[in-house]
């Protein structure tokens, strides 16, 4: 086989695949842009004939979920009111472990790393009673802080593993020195290792955006109706719906849910394998 006729297998499997993939959203897209007696008229992979885009203004400020007709517009924000301080906290905190587990060695060290690395593979199942227990206790139970503090425990892990062997790669002659120099602990975290840590730093928050966007064993199960992320709030729009099923505002719902983890793919994406490579040879 020759090299054109290589590449031409190649890529031929790579578009099948490609196709197969975004199908899905492709229905999607297109049935959200319909109107409901289109989609019931059957030919759900055709293109609309006529466009509109009151399926998405339904899914997203009137739809019924539960008891109110109040669309995903509160669940979104209070998506992003848990993420972005989950994302944050998850970040910073395995990067201070990272520094320490990676730079300086104590008693247990190895010890407390890998009952880190042990949590990264504890299913969420197991911790649904000890979490409910604590968020009690914390009264913490049915908010968003509740949440939040969910995730950090549970992404720590994660998130020490990335930036300890992202650091294990950075010279530690340089730590030395700055020790010498009467470098502080937390001035050479700031002023030395966070300013190399711009690959490490997008792979985590990839990571964790990812996973807390997209979760919804926690939000089912520790939060109330005011503080429900939104993929609780959009099984509730698909559940709660009666008479004729708006297939076309379930399906714009579905991308709307699904939108922030595809633009931060977009966006940063081409970041992530190269952020994951970068701490993966030592020099």
């Amino acid at each position: 086989m020759t090299a054109r006729a290589y590449r031409f297998v190649i890529y031929t499997v790579l578009l099948v695949f490609c196709l197969f993939y975004l199908t899905p959203l492709y229905v999607m897209l297109v049935n959200s842009l319909k109107p409901l007696a289109e989609i019931r008229g059957g030919g759900m992979l055709s293109l609309p004939m006529e466009l509109t885009t009151a399926p998405w203004r339904s899914a997203w400020s009137e739809a019924q979920i539960g008891v109110e007709a109040n669309g995903l517009k509160p669940y979104f924000i209070n998506s992003i009111m848990m993420v972005v301080p989950a994302v944050t906290l998850s970040t910073l905190l395995g990067a201070l472990n990272g520094y320490v587990l990676s730079k300086y060695r104590f008693r247990g060290d190895k010890i407390v790393f890998g009952l880190m690395l042990f949590s990264c593979f504890i299913p969420f199942q197991i911790v649904l009673i000890p979490m409910a227990k604590i968020l009690g206790l914390l009264s913490l139970s049915g908010s968003t802080a509740g949440l939040v503090m969910v995730h950090l425990v549970y992404g720590i892990g994660f998130s020490t593993l990335f930036f300890k062997n992202y650091y294990e790669a950075f010279p530690t002659e340089l730590i030395k020195a700055a020790q010498l120099d009467g470098a502080t602990f937390f001035g050479i975290f700031r002023r030395i290792l966070l300013p190399s840590s711009g690959p490490i730093i997008v792979v985590c928050v990839i990571w964790q955006f990812t996973n807390i966007w997209n979760d919804f064993l926690f939000g089912a199960s520790f939060a109330d109706f005011d503080s429900q992320p939104i993929t609780v709030a959009l099984n509730n729009l698909v559940s709660s719906s009666t008479g004729v099923k708006e297939y076309n505002v379930h399906f714009a719902g579905a991308i709307l849910a699904a939108l922030p983890t595809l633009v931060v793919y977009v966006v940063a994406g081409k970041y992530f394998v190269r952020g994951l490579m970068a701490g993966s040879v030592k020099g």
